[in-house]
């Protein structure tokens, strides 16, 4: 499982936004994975899809990694968001493009 760890933890690292979920940012294969893919792509954020459907480990691995039960998870700059509901309360509340801008991820209409 190790393996798996380290897997994640680079892409964690290695990306400034990461969203580990069910599906591809095209083809989302679960709601709660879609919204967050709406809100991500409605605010301009620039960021890596992971499936975590292409792996029992990788799905199991990252549950463990962030102690959070649920996908999907969104990571800025090697630091866990949250999930669906925590994204979108940020997003409906205008914090989620103001938490990425201050973590130095360019959004639309932002500077």
């Amino acid at each position: 499982m190790s393996g798996i760890n380290d897997y994640i933890d680079s892409e964690v690292k290695g990306n400034d936004v990461v969203l580990f979920m069910k599906g591809t940012p095209g083809f989302p294969q679960c709601g709660f994975s879609g919204q967050v893919v709406q809100i991500l792509d409605y605010i301009g954020a620039d960021y890596k899809g992971v499936d975590v459907l292409t792996s029992a480990d990788l799905r199991q691995g990252i549950k463990e990694y962030s102690n959070w039960p649920t996908i999907p998870q969104l990571y800025v700059k090697g630091e866990f968001v949250g999930g669906c509901d925590i994204i979108r309360e940020m997003f409906q509340a205008g914090e989620l493009q103001t938490f990425l801008v201050e973590k130095g991820v360019s959004v639309k209409g932002a500077a």
